[in-house]
């Protein structure tokens, strides 16, 4: 008995349930924008008037201030007209002496400032960190300087750092009359002007002493004193990540408390020192009414910042050309810092 094999039945579609639609790529075209238009419509008609304000109040008075910095604009009525050359007022700007000292110290104060506030920030978070009791009360206290205004710290450290009062009252108590001259010292320590015009050509134009103005040493315990609790917050939930299992690892390891912070701690900390280093480092740049408050210029311009010297060109001497070229250099220091920042943190993430 011979049996009859049947052919093999076409491959059966799979079945739909009834109401089920085949999503369709959106076509070219129109079609494909009113697709985009469904999805995102709502979205971009909330923020596209927000990105364009943000836009013009941006970038449009960034360029309209560099247009102004090479201008002769220099008096009540605006006078947009080039400057011959154009980067004469740069040029004028460079052989300041005021703005050179203001130049001098943004950097010092900078350096001086990220340095203690980073230092008291981190010793701070680990005093706090390995607090077993009121640990919420002593975050509390050390946060508390940062919730003032800078012209209330300001006020309040010119009283301590005023020849006459404050810290020299102590001192005197303990037998040291006459005590520093502090917001008063006109002196600059460590000049390096002869080491600078001997290796770098023409660097005679620089009409100021190179080095480190005593007077902005009190300016620069002031801010670190405000921002040391910022500092120390960030620190704080950078050590929460850190697994309590390391300790435990090192200390089987023979590592001291010291070695298990400096060599296991500290380098997990890198990431967050880097970030505090750009938040306050765009901060101290811009630094303004804090100084305005606690020392003005100060004596010699030494207490002088780059932020002051803008208002006095504009508001004061009218010179509005001098005064936008330096908001500008001052654009370019803060852009130093940031953009790298910026690019290493999102630019390069992606390509990973």
């Amino acid at each position: 008995m011979t049996t009859t094999t049947p052919p093999p039945a076409a491959a059966a579609k799979p079945a739909q349930s009834a109401g089920a639609t085949t999503a369709r790529p959106p076509q070219a075209g129109p079609g494909r924008f009113r697709h985009w238009l469904q999805l995102h419509g709502f979205q971009t008609a909330v923020l596209l008037p927000v990105l364009v304000i943000s836009f013009i109040f941006t970038f449009g008075f960034i360029a309209y201030s560099a247009r102004v910095s090479v201008s002769r604009w220099q008096g009540i009525l605006p006078n947009l007209r080039v400057a011959d050359p154009w980067y004469q007022v740069y040029a004028n700007l460079a052989t300041t002496p005021r703005f050179q000292a203001d130049m001098r110290n943004i950097v010092v104060f900078t350096v001086l400032f990220l340095a203690l506030a980073v230092v008291i920030g981190l010793v701070l978070a680990l005093l706090v960190h390995n607090t077993l009791v009121a640990r919420g009360l002593f975050r509390t206290v050390f946060m508390l300087p940062y919730a003032l205004s800078f012209i209330v710290t300001g006020v309040v450290w010119r009283w301590i750092f005023t020849p006459s009062t404050g810290a020299n009252t102590i001192l005197g108590w303990f037998g040291i009359d006459p005590g520093p001259k502090w917001i008063t010292d006109p002196t600059v320590v460590g000049n390096v002007n002869g080491a600078l015009e001997a290796i770098v050509p023409g660097a005679d134009f620089l009409q100021i002493q190179l080095g480190i103005p005593l007077a902005l040493i009190p300016v620069v315990i002031a801010a670190s004193w405000q921002l040391g609790g910022f500092a120390m917050a960030n620190f704080l939930a950078a050590l929460g990540t850190v697994p309590p299992e390391l300790q435990e690892a090192a200390s089987l390891d023979g590592a001291s408390t010291f070695q298990y912070y400096w060599r296991v701690v500290l380098p997990l900390l890198r990431p967050t020192i880097v970030v505090v280093l750009v938040l306050l480092g765009h901060v101290a740049m811009k630094n303004f009414d804090l100084v305005v408050a606690m020392s003005g210029p100060g004596p010699g311009f030494a207490t002088d910042m780059p932020g002051l010297f803008v208002f006095d060109q504009m508001f004061r001497a009218g010179r509005y050309n001098s005064g936008a070229a330096a908001a500008i250099v001052m654009f370019v220091l803060v852009a130093v810092i940031v953009v790298p920042y910026l690019y290493r943190s999102y630019v390069t993430k992606e390509r990973r």
